[in-house]
Parts: structure tokens; C-alpha cells; sequence
């Protein structure tokens, strides 16, 4: 198989990731959200793996008509913010205003995080919470914490977006990559067993999802705290 022919399966795996979205998207409105997350799982899945297939393969290069980067934003604002903030907005978990400000703020300042040249730090880490409110709402639905509660880690991780705090990449922060991908990987696994089973209360994934959650929120802050030395 020839490089070109490997870059361009690549970008086909990357537009998968559509179809994912429209099967979420259509859990979503029947309001199967055990479907739907497993479909987001799914396709954070795959937007886990295209990445470094595209470097392993020169997609730039070798398919350069393709524009790998833009279709891998246009699938992640479906995936990570917009199926998700629905989701939030039409299950039980948000009440009245609160609900409307959730999916404002999510999908606002998401829309600008987007855009944002500065996002990625030298490292590869995010400068800023990286939209991953596919992540953030599936524990909420796992937890099933007070509405207000959700509410305000909406507005402070929205906040964050803004910053340059430290988030790290699961796959390209080299730093500490030998335990935050391990741990990426089991909040996956955690995510599709919560899902599985319907977010069941009693279900072992929650305690899973909260501590994989912890250290991929703090890891690239405590970093930044403890600064590598030369």
C-alpha cells in the first residue's frame, strides 16, 4: 500500500467520527443516553488513535487535499460539545435556568477555545480546559451531583478555557505520559462500563470515572507546580 493511499484510510478513519455523531445524536433525541455516550465513547476512541496515524503517516503531506486538522475540529465540537450540551440540557439533571445557562456557556465559549491559536502549549499539553464536555457530562450522568453543582463546574471549567492552565494531552504530553495514558485508557473503559449498564448507581465505573477524572483535570497543573527540572 502506498503512503498516499495510508494517509487518505487515515482521514477516512477521522470522518468516521461523523457518523459516530449522528448515532449519538439520534440516542440523544430518543433520550437513550446510555446509547448515546457509548457512541461518544466510541468516537473518542477514534479520535484518540487518527491523531497519531496521522503523524505516523505524513497525512500533510502525503494527502495534502485533505484537510485532516479542520475535519478533526469540525467532528470534535460535534462530539465533545455539542452532543453532550444537548444531552445536559434535555435530561433531569439541570433545572430551568440553569440548564440554559449550562449549554450557552458550554457551547459559546467552546465555539471560541476552538479557534484559538494559542491552545496548544510547547509541550502539547492544552493552555486552558480543552472542551472536553463529552467527559464532563458523562460523569455528571454517572454522579447525578445537585444541579447547581454542575452548574458551577461548567462556569469554572468554561473559565478555564481562558487561561493557561495546564491540561495535559493524554498521548502527546510527554511528561508523566507513562501513567496519563494508562489512565486516559481506563477512564475509556470506565466511561463504556457506565454507559453499559445504564449509569446503575451501585455500578464500580463511577469510582473508576472520578479518580481517572481527577488526575487527567489536575495532572498538567500540578506540572505546572512542580516544574520539571533540567
Amino acid at each position: 500500500m502506498t503512503s498516499p493511499i495510508k494517509a487518505l484510510f487515515v482521514h477516512l478513519l477521522t470522518a468516521t467520527g461523523a457518523v459516530l455523531a449522528m448515532l449519538a445524536m439520534l440516542a440523544a433525541v430518543d433520550h437513550k443516553w446510555d446509547m448515546m455516550f457509548l457512541w461518544l465513547v466510541v468516537a473518542l476512541f477514534v479520535d484518540g488513535i487518527d491523531g497519531p496515524l496521522a503523524r505516523r503517516y505524513h497525512v500533510k503531506t502525503n494527502w495534502p487535499t485533505y484537510d485532516g486538522v479542520l475535519l478533526d475540529l469540525i467532528i470534535d465540537y460535534l462530539t465533545y460539545v455539542f452532543i453532550p450540551a444537548f444531552a445536559l440540557f434535555k435530561s433531569d439533571l439541570m433545572n430551568g435556568w440553569t440548564g440554559w445557562c449550562a449549554i450557552i456557556v458550554i457551547t459559546y465559549a467552546s465555539a471560541l477555545y476552538f479557534v484559538d491559536t494559542r491552545m496548544k502549549t510547547k509541550d502539547y499539553s492544552f493552555a486552558g480546559f480543552p472542551a472536553c464536555w463529552n467527559m464532563v457530562v458523562l460523569v455528571m450522568f454517572a454522579l447525578e451531583p445537585n444541579f447547581y453543582v454542575i452548574l458551577a463546574f461548567v462556569v469554572l471549567l468554561a473559565a478555564t478555557m481562558f487561561t493557561n492552565l495546564k491540561f495535559v494531552h493524554p498521548v502527546r504530553t510527554e511528561r508523566w505520559r507513562a501513567v496519563t495514558l494508562p489512565m486516559a485508557l481506563g477512564w475509556v473503559g470506565f466511561a463504556g462500563w457506565a454507559a453499559w449498564v445504564d449509569f446503575h448507581p451501585e455500578s464500580w465505573a463511577s469510582w473508576g470515572l472520578v479518580i481517572t477524572s481527577l488526575y487527567l483535570t489536575c495532572a498538567g497543573i500540578v506540572q505546572e507546580l512542580l516544574p520539571k527540572r533540567a
